[in-house]
């Protein structure tokens, strides 16, 4: 083993290879006995991908080139297809309008082209039996004004306009048929709330013309969320909800709820996205599905309302689920992943676990000897409370650090916030790793996957507790002198850049971060973000404008003379969550004070960056700044970076203690 300074090992695992080595893997759904689902290209401008995997084994695309299947409702997007008898229905990407594609044939548009471009989005889509009719959401974005999100009917032939079917509330999801077609279940929510706060679940009967009767609310409230209504084969509606405090699972028949299975484990997600699901039914009946517990999920089949059998698979990751095939040949598909595999399309089978891979999301495997394993922990924090974080430990096998340094650390603040750390193979944790980095990925309080009390720990204290949790983990590592205290980095995108900046400019513990489209503002964003979180904070801080006060000191750009360390920006110019003004206004501040800073800006990337090119400049930007402030030589050839004000680097190295205090 060669004797090397951490960050400067020599990796095989580059930032080519993390952008351009795989896909994502999403929106996995079925019909009858074929598979579909969405993989996320970064080598093809970022472009989603429809796929389609027919019983013997055949893949194909459903759309080429240049199509791409992605909705942008509620900007965040998902439910962007579903499947009928081989005739596959879509969002396009370039203009959100829904298509039909039928096999060998060249996708046709069944909505009406709206005035303004992608001002009509569609999301969430759900067949009728016949499959001549389409339940989804419908977004309109007007002129002026807030967007209108409303329930709708398509006509799969477009023989006619878009039904109506509701729009009483600000926000509608996952409008689910009834086996016979003759009952419709969906969910709503009102502003302020968030889906994970409070939403309620609805059931209308269907009228022959297409309408809906008088809906019922059957469950749900301002204080109780609602995750994933479905029928059953036997007409039974299950939903998930948090009603015990877990999400956990429920049935609904005659107006009684029964629960299945109670336990403090979570069967429900935040609905970050539409479309999502975390159960499914098998043809007999019996529910497959997937729950987290201490941190890991586990694949199970419910049995009996009070008997859950946890399935025996080499997986601790689980995405989205679904049944394919028909009868005792039935298998729960799933996109599932571990540690050390990353995600990939697997059949299990209900019985014994036995799986089969059908579609992995990595054409170049990592290197399994340079895969740093994850240590689950629990840290005291901030009031005598406790956190939890994934500890990644640097690895490289050809390398090895001098005797007496400890490595430096890069803390990673999950977006969201309502979001968690996965321990699921992510080649970009093992990009740092291998370069002799420690990496701590912190579920901090207000993270989802313990329950709903923690998730709560965020009201009204974002930018404290989630900041505290992060400063905290980073000295829990270095009291165990697994970190050094005076090599602390931290980053974070979007709400984890929020995150990120607090922790640089209300506290002094880190010697510098990376701001991935992240927060610096907390008034502007209450003020100019979308609708779907347009209220988002009213919960997280307070509500807007009579809390503006507090608003402003908790947002880092109002502080930010306190700032006293190096800052690397990245921002997509199209970013419609956290616009570039954000990142503009916090450069003014950085360069009133004279701090060290990089800014780099992407064309044509919006919320999260897709294309490989920008994946790959990021990282490298990212590895050459931590490089410059941490003063060692990387192994890597890589281009150059615009420090500005880089002649202050060595002054502010110069000043970090041994180890800093908060």
């Amino acid at each position: 083993m060669q004797v090397a300074p951490y960050g400067s090992w020599a990796s095989p695992i580059t930032a080519q290879q993390v952008a351009t080595g795989g896909v994502r893997l999403d929106e996995l759904r079925s019909s009858d006995n074929d598979l579909y689902w969405i993989e996320l290209r970064p080598q093809e401008a970022g472009r989603s991908v429809l796929m389609r995997r027919q019983p013997d084994g055949v893949l194909h695309e459903v759309a080429p080139a240049p199509w791409s299947a992605r909705t942008l409702v509620h900007e965040y997007g998902g439910g962007a297809h579903a499947a009928h008898a081989g005739r596959v229905f879509f969002s396009s990407f370039t203009d959100q309008r829904v298509y039909r594609c039928d096999e060998g044939a060249e996708p046709v548009a069944i909505t009406p082209e709206p005035e303004r471009p992608r001002a009509l989005r569609y999301a969430d889509f759900e067949l009728a039996p016949s499959g001549t009719r389409l339940y989804c959401v419908r977004e309109t974005h007007p002129a002026e004004g807030e967007a209108r999100n409303e329930l709708v009917a398509l006509s799969a032939d477009a023989t006619c306009e878009p039904q109506v079917l509701w729009s009483g509330s600000d926000f509608v999801a996952f409008p689910r048929l009834s086996p016979d077609g003759r009952q419709l279940a969906f969910t709503t929510w009102d502003h302020p709330r968030m889906p994970w706060d409070g939403t309620e679940l609805w059931l209308a009967p269907v009228r022959p013309d297409g309408a809906l009767g008088e809906p019922q609310r059957i469950a749900g409230g301002p204080e109780e969320s609602i995750f994933q209504p479905a029928f059953g084969p036997d007409g039974r509606l299950v939903f998930v909800s948090d009603r015990t405090g877990w999400w956990n699972l429920f049935r609904w028949r005659d107006g009684v709820v029964e629960p299945l299975a109670p336990r403090e484990a979570e069967f429900g997600l935040p609905q970050w996205g539409l479309g999502m699901a975390t159960h499914t039914f098998l043809p007999d009946g019996r529910i497959a599905c997937t729950y987290s517990s201490g941190g890991r999920d586990r694949l199970a089949v419910l049995d009996g309302p009070d008997r859950l059998r946890e399935l025996d698979t080499p997986y601790e990751n689980f995405g989205r689920v679904a049944t394919c095939g028909r009868g005792a040949d039935a298998r729960i598909a799933a996109i599932a992943a571990s540690p050390g595999a990353a995600p990939a399309i697997v059949l299990i089978d209900p019985e014994d676990g036995r799986h089969e891979v059908l579609r992995e999301s990595r054409e170049t495997p990592v290197d399994p000897a340079c895969i740093s394993r994850p240590r689950a922990i629990e840290f005291p924090t901030a009031g005598g409370r406790s956190a939890y974080a994934l500890h990644y430990p640097p690895l490289n096998p050809d390398f090895e650090a001098p005797a007496g340094e400890t490595p430096p650390l890069l803390v990673m603040s999950h977006g969201g916030p309502t979001a968690a750390a996965s321990s699921a193979l992510e080649p970009g944790v093992q990009f740092w790793t291998s370069r002799g980095f420690a990496v701590i990925d912190v579920n901090y309080g207000g993270s989802s996957g313990f329950g709903r009390a923690y998730r709560e720990r965020l009201r009204g204290q974002w930018g404290v507790v989630d900041t505290e949790d992060c400063i905290h983990a980073a000295q829990s590592l270095v009291e165990q002198g697994l970190a050094d205290g005076a090599r602390l980095a931290i980053r974070g995108g979007s709400a984890g850049g929020y995150t990120t900046l607090c922790a640089l400019v209300f506290h002094d513990v880190f010697a510098a971060g990376a701001s991935y489209y992240g927060v610096a503002d907390a008034e502007a964003l209450a003020r100019d973000t979308h609708k779907f979180e347009s209220r988002y904070l009213d919960g997280l801080i307070g509500p807007y404008p009579e809390a503006r006060e507090l608003y402003r000191e908790r947002s880092p750009l109002h502080s930010a003379e306190q700032l006293s360390c190096p800052l690397l920006i990245l921002q997509g110019l199209e970013d419609a969550i956290v616009p570039p003004s954000q990142a503009e206004l916090l450069i003014e501040a950085l360069e009133k004070r004279g701090l060290p800073y990089a800014y780099l800006p992407f064309a044509g990337e919006q919320h999260g960056f897709r294309r490989a090119e920008n994946i790959i400049r990021s990282l490298e930007a990212e590895l050459l700044f931590y490089s410059r402030v941490f003063g060692f030589t990387p192994a890597d050839a890589l281009p150059p970076l615009e420090i500005v004000h880089a002649e202050r680097l060595a002054a502010a190295l110069g000043k970090r203690p041994a180890q800093r205090g908060q």
